[in-house]
């Protein structure tokens, strides 16, 4: 129960309608013992009177207008503590998923770099929607079902005190055991049905990601028969779910059989001392009654070695420390951004050697370098360590004199773009995957910003509002890489990161994209990435990198002139 605890807390915010929720059911089964308690007694003195002179003298209006009150009583009761329930239920869950997502994104990439995105969105999404059952299943169950138990222990203790004592410990003897038991049942069959839900969803988004290629290399059977595997595998889950539930009801409605069996043969020399009377349905029907009590429990702990595997699953995330924390306090500086690597030496965690190795480096502000050389040189990881994605194991980097370290993370994102080799296009519209880098940009601002990147053919039809990604416009290679520098444009941050941006475009894109890149950054500190050795003498430096570690760094001209390894590897194009 341990693995709950994160979530008991967030309850703190919402006990006004967790608690609301849980007095509304708790009148709503005092009415119903209510009804059928007087149910049995008005019958069975109904009976008893018409056989008898009473029939003339018996009251028939008063019980009958109370069993009516505690009917619509019943019935607004349980539908007031169905909406007020889920309603905080489910205000309970949106937070949920805030608080979740606020502790993922400071882990990304470094302890959910193992993870599978099919995988946190089922957390996300499944994992989070298990909770619910811990009030609606759990919480609201075990406290209502233990004060009615109490009460109707009372009710019937009012009458006849060993009656209701003996009922009480019947029910608490059940409340006790019928947990633990069907618990054990539902354990591990909960804990597989999590885990196979969440493999589910990784083997079908793969198939559905992959179709093509896995048509292509014939592998698409074998992906798909791997998928209704898992398939079967939740199915079979859900159908012995199905068989425990069926079993948990059957066995509690012979268990309330039998307490009903023996509270009338308890009762059947009297109630109270006094000689057999209608007050034998009375306790007869309260003893029906205590079924409502016990249903709703068993099937919570029934679900709850589902829970406890979805809490584990969130536990993994929402407990977990990340690599990189920033500073709550901004650093001040002289808006120069200009760009210090000191002896900086990386190595990922699970990696065996260093991806770079004492890397001392200048960019004064407003530089343009060209940071160069072999796939797997170290490249890429320079500038993910300059957006602190990873910290550096020796050595520093700095911005605008300032160790990065000491930069709080908003100010460091302010200050940064990049345009990546990959852009990824969001499921929206035009709008929305442009106003993600500047969210107050005005529609006239995307509109001319789309304009000098020479993406008006986007606007034709529907303007601003045309839907981008799944099911939407299809984007070529180079209509993406302008998004990205469309992006970057309106963020308009003095340090422009650009990595790879011009990888796997034709030649006559490339050249447009690299035109771009002059007429809107030349009054920015550019880090510019890439494998290509063309187009470089726009550049005023070129840094060479093998192995992680700078061979050359020089002017473009130089470096020819030179006839170094720069040199060589210009003269292999």
């Amino acid at each position: 129960m341990r693995k709950l605890l994160p979530y008991f807390q967030l309850y703190r915010k919402h006990w006004f309608g967790l608690t609301l929720g849980m007095l509304l059911s708790l009148i709503t089964v005092a009415a119903s013992i209510g009804l059928l308690t007087l149910s049995g007694w008005f019958l069975s003195a109904a009976a008893v009177a018409g056989l008898t002179i009473a029939r003339e003298t018996f009251n028939y209006m008063l019980p009958g207008a109370f069993v009516r009150g505690l009917a619509m009583t019943r019935t607004a009761g349980r539908w007031s503590e169905r909406v007020v329930s889920h309603d905080a239920t489910f205000k309970l869950l949106t937070e949920l998923r805030v608080f979740f997502f606020t502790k993922l994104a400071p882990l990304v990439p470094g302890k959910v770099s193992g993870l599978r995105d099919a995988d946190l969105l089922n957390r996300l999404v499944a994992d989070i929607d298990a909770m619910d059952h811990v009030y609606l299943r759990l919480v609201s169950p075990i406290v209502v079902g233990t004060l009615s138990i109490m009460g109707l222990t009372a009710l019937v203790g009012w009458f006849d005190l060993k009656l209701g004592i003996i009922l009480g410990c019947v029910l608490l003897f059940l409340l006790v055991t019928w947990p633990f038991l069907f618990y054990r049942l539902g354990l591990n069959n909960g804990a597989k049905y999590t885990k196979n839900k969440a493999h589910l969803r990784v083997t079908a988004l793969d198939w559905l990601q992959g179709y093509s290629e896995l048509i292509l290399f014939g592998a698409e059977k074998h992906y798909r028969e791997s998928m209704s595997n898992s398939q079967r595998q939740l199915f079979y889950n859900e159908w012995v779910n199905a068989r425990i539930s069926g079993l948990a009801q059957a066995l509690l409605l012979l268990a309330n059989g039998w307490t009903v069996v023996l509270m009338i043969w308890l009762a059947a020399d009297g109630v109270g001392g006094n000689p057999p009377d209608p007050m034998i349905g009375l306790v007869a029907f309260a003893s029906i009654a205590s079924v409502e009590l016990l249903m709703p429990i068993a099937g919570a702990f029934q679900h709850l070695g589902q829970t406890l595997t979805s809490a584990e699953r969130l536990n993994e995330v929402i407990l977990a420390e990340p690599d990189v924390c920033f500073p709550e306090i901004d650093v001040k500086h002289d808006q120069s951004y200009s760009i210090e690597f000191k002896g900086v030496s990386f190595q990922y965690p699970d990696g065996n050697s260093h991806v770079l190795k004492h890397i001392d480096l200048s960019i004064p502000a407003k530089h343009r370098i060209a940071i160069v050389g072999q796939t797997g040189s170290g490249k890429s990881t320079l500038i993910q360590l300059l957006n602190r994605y990873w910290d550096v194991q020796t050595g520093t980097i700095e911005i605008a004199g300032h160790s990065i370290r000491n930069w709080s993370e908003s100010q460091l994102r302010q200050a940064i773009s990049v345009v990546s080799q990959r852009v990824d296009i969001l499921n929206g519209s035009l709008r929305d995957n442009l106003q993600m880098a500047k969210p107050c940009a005005s529609d006239e601002e995307i509109i001319s910003v789309l304009n000098k990147v020479s993406l008006q053919p986007l606007m034709e039809q529907q303007g601003l509002d045309v839907w981008l990604g799944d099911g939407g416009r299809q984007l070529s290679g180079g209509e993406r890489r302008r998004v990205g520098i469309a992006r970057a444009l309106l963020h308009d941050a003095p340090i422009v990161l650009l990595d790879e941006p011009t990888e796997g475009l034709d030649k006559q894109t490339e050249k447009q994209i690299m035109m771009l890149l002059e007429q809107h950054f030349n009054d920015k500190t550019i880090i510019f990435i890439t494998h290509r050795l063309v187009n470089l003498g726009q550049m005023d430096t070129v840094c060479l990198l093998e192995q992680g570690e700078i061979v050359e760094h020089d002017t473009h001209q130089d470096l020819m002139d030179k006839k170094g390894r720069y040199y060589q590897l210009n003269q292999t194009l």
